[in-house]
Parts: structure tokens; sequence; C-alpha cells
């Protein structure tokens, strides 16, 4: 583990607590985890490893979501599985070419993201509101297959931040799922490309397991903890937790990038 104080660690660990309570909620724990890894971590480390250090602590506490959302939430495991496998090949793609990125290219990078999330919800209030008229057709499931398995596989793998959030997003539009549906098949989904993603990062020496170990811990926690409150509160209130999130990580990195 690099030499980081007891001070970082702590607040690392809250931030994997709070990142894995939104991830269950809304999707996009990443989006949190990931920048506080990059400011936490020695200037020497390498964003490889900061992007790997996040997937392992990030698959614990999505399992855990998944976990919870499967016991009570209204999900196609099967659809979910589908998805996820092509996820999987996706992410580990995509983790290929994520091992020469630089810091200084992904904070604009997942600022963009952001953005374009904030604006379509936005503009779209009504959307994620209502629940499915009846069981997806086979085009859906297809449709859901290219976009939300391979395309945002490929870009968990590249990238990271975000995938939850994009899973939810998409799989509301294509399967047509309220948002708290959507939320719970998308963890599933998001099991499977943290899992390809991890793969890639392990083989080529880039997680930092002993500080992946510990932020896990945490991450679990606010996972499961997410995932209740997601199911008790409903769509209207996973809606809003998107906004806040997006509105104050756009704030926070564009501080971090044209301020500090």
């Amino acid at each position: 583990m690099p030499d980081i104080s007891l001070t970082v660690v702590a607040l690392l660990c809250l931030a994997a607590l709070a990142a894995g309570w939104i991830d269950a909620v809304v999707g996009g724990g990443g989006l949190l985890l990931l920048p506080v890894l990059l400011l936490g971590l020695p200037g020497s480390t390498p964003a490889a490893s900061a992007l790997g250090t996040n997937k392992a602590v990030a698959i614990v506490g999505t399992t855990g979501a998944a976990v919870t959302y499967a016991r009570r939430a209204p999900v196609d495991v099967r659809t979910a599985v589908r998805i996820g496998l092509a996820a999987l090949a996706g992410s580990c793609a995509g983790a290929f070419f994520a091992a020469g990125m630089s810091t200084d290219v992904l904070k604009p990078l997942i600022m963009v993201v952001l953005l374009a999330v904030g604006a379509f919800v936005i503009l779209r209030p009504a959307f994620g509101t209502a629940p499915a008229p009846g069981p997806a057709t086979r085009r859906q499931i297809l449709a859901a297959i290219g976009l939300a398995g391979l395309g945002i596989g490929f870009y968990d793998g590249f990238i990271g931040p975000g995938t939850g959030t994009f899973l939810v997003l998409a799989l509301t539009a294509v399967l047509h799922l309220d948002l708290v549906t959507a939320s719970a098949t998308a963890k599933i989904v998001n099991c499977c490309t943290n899992a390809g993603a991890l793969a890639t990062f392990a083989w080529q020496g880039s997680v930092l397991w002993e500080l992946a170990a510990l932020m896990a811990v945490f991450n679990l926690a606010g996972g499961m903890l997410g995932a209740r409150t997601a199911l008790k509160k409903g769509s209207g209130f996973v809606r809003v937790v998107l906004l806040t999130v997006v509105c104050a990580l756009v704030v926070n990195l564009a501080y971090e990038q044209w301020v500090a």
C-alpha cells in the first residue's frame, strides 16, 4: 500500500461508505470514489492503480446491493445476467485501453459525463417514474445487450465512474423500467462489468489490495443500506438523489480543475 496517512485512509473509507450508498440508490458511486482516490493517493501513483482499486472496492458494495435488491424487487434476473455477460466482455476490453490513461485526462472526461447525465434527467422530468407496460420484447433485450452490455461495459472498463448511472438510464429508456427496478437490474449487470474490469486490472498488477480490502467493508455497508433506502422511498427519491449527486460532483470537479 502507498505511504498515506491514517487521516487520508479514514476519509477514503468514509467516501467508500457514501459511494456504496449512492451507487445502490442510483448508480454512479464511482463518480465520488474515483476522484477521492485520485486526490488521496500520492501523486506518483499511476492512474490505472486508482482505477483498479476503485473496481476492487466497488464490486463488493455492488454485490451486496444486488443481493438486497434481488430479494425484494421484481428483477428479471435472466435478462440482467445476459446483459451482464455482454458487459463483462466489454469491460475487459475497455480496461486494456485504460492502462496508460493519465489523471489529467480522466477529470475533464468525468465532468463531461456528469453534465450530460444531469441535463438528460432535468429535461426529462417524467423519466423512470412509470412501471413497464409489460415484458420486454426480444428486440428491446437485444438493444439492451448492445447498449447497456457491450457499450456501457466498455466504458466501465475504460473510465468507470458513472457506469451504474448510465446503466439505470439505459435500462429505463430501452426496457421501459421504473427507476427502482432499473437500479436493481443495473446492480446485477454492474457486478459483471466490475468483475471483468477488476480481472484485467489485477492481471496488470494495478490494484492496491490492502487499501481496497479496508474500503470494501465500508462500501458493502453503504451498498446494502442504499438498496434498502431506494426500495422504501421509490423512484421519485432516486431521481432527486441522482440530480443532487450530479450537481455536487460537477461543482467539485470544476473547482479542482480550474480553481484549486
